[in-house]
């Protein structure tokens, strides 16, 4: 029950109720709901101020977990960096410098991507994060890439170097092991039949009469001719790569213009033919046309003792055989 209130009049000097008119009744209304809407709007603020709402709760938990998953991304793109970066230091100090290649340019390397690249990741509040990681994604992806290439080329190089080194002269034409066989070296020797000073332009291999010749590598006879002026029977094998050797003086040859040979396979037998005084084989080496010396291509069928002292027996000036 609404309590009734009253006031004295100093006029009739007496008491009289208090009437309230129904425009003070709507202000005073007015003025409770407007205080209601305020106090309202005000915990409503603070509310959204210091309180989560459970979507922004669950919003948070998620941007929380994607943080970590950025995280634990970036550890693993710092240890693919780690792992690509010494397989880039053993491609161009080891590998490349091993089949004498240029390495690759830092610069091919570490080429980037401008960031206009990354636009569409701009305006979020982890929009450094998300950029940052997705261009070390991009730049290891391409280095990758690179290094993948590379090692396409090298397995080239690999290819071509196992040929090459099967193809070069690299072992005795003859049986050698007592190292007693060489009776003259490269270099200006007495001539046997002229007996003056001429440049003997391979080595002289002493044996008896059809001793085994050897292939000393990979490669097609170019030459196999018979009673060839002073070279007697004579074989010259192409190797590829600028590489000749010349066989003379064989007593017989097995092989024919064309073939190909293997390091090792007998070629001819040891004779007297051409330009000779007793039985032996000639040997030279021919590299881009000019004739070396020969002793330089026997490391690999004997020791570093033996190679030393296969030069101390070629470097004795004495007469050649032709």
């Amino acid at each position: 029950m609404a309590r009734i209130k009253y006031y004295y009049n100093t006029a009739k000097l007496r008491y009289e109720k208090v009437e309230v008119t129904w425009k003070q009744r709507l202000l005073r209304v007015f003025g409770f709901l407007s205080a209601t809407a305020v106090f309202a709007l005000i915990i409503i603020i603070l509310a959204y101020t210091y309180l989560d709402s459970p979507k922004e709760k669950q919003l948070k938990r998620e941007i929380t977990q994607l943080n970590l998953q950025y995280e634990l991304l970036n550890d693993k793109l710092s240890l693919m960096e780690n792992v690509l970066k010494n397989l880039q230091d053993r491609d161009d100090n080891i590998y490349r410098v091993v089949f004498e290649a240029e390495p690759i340019s830092e610069t091919i390397r570490t080429a980037g991507y401008t960031t206009t690249r990354y636009a569409d990741l701009q305006g979020f509040s982890n929009s450094e994060l998300m950029i940052e990681t997705a261009r070390r994604i991009n730049r290891v992806a391409k280095q990758m890439y690179i290094q993948s290439r590379s090692y396409d080329e090298v397995s080239g190089m690999v290819k071509d170097k196992a040929k090459l080194l099967s193809s070069i002269p690299a072992i005795q034409p003859i049986s050698n092991k007592e190292l007693n066989r060489i009776g003259s070296g490269f270099g200006y020797r007495i001539d046997p039949i002229y007996k003056t000073v001429k440049m003997h332009e391979g080595i002289d291999f002493t044996a008896p009469m059809r001793t085994e010749i050897y292939a000393t590598g990979n490669g097609r006879v170019v030459e196999a001719d018979r009673l060839h002026r002073g070279y007697g029977n004579m074989i010259v094998i192409d190797h590829g790569y600028g590489y000749r050797t010349l066989y003379a003086h064989m007593s017989k040859f097995n092989v024919r213009p064309g073939q190909l040979v293997k390091r090792g396979e007998i070629i001819g037998y040891v004779g007297n033919t051409g330009k000779s005084t007793a039985p032996h084989l000639h040997y030279e080496v021919i590299k881009d046309g000019v004739k070396v010396n020969p002793i330089n291509f026997f490391y690999n069928d004997i020791s570093a003792s033996q190679y030393e002292q296969l030069i101390t027996n070629a470097s004795v000036v004495n007469q050649a055989f032709d």
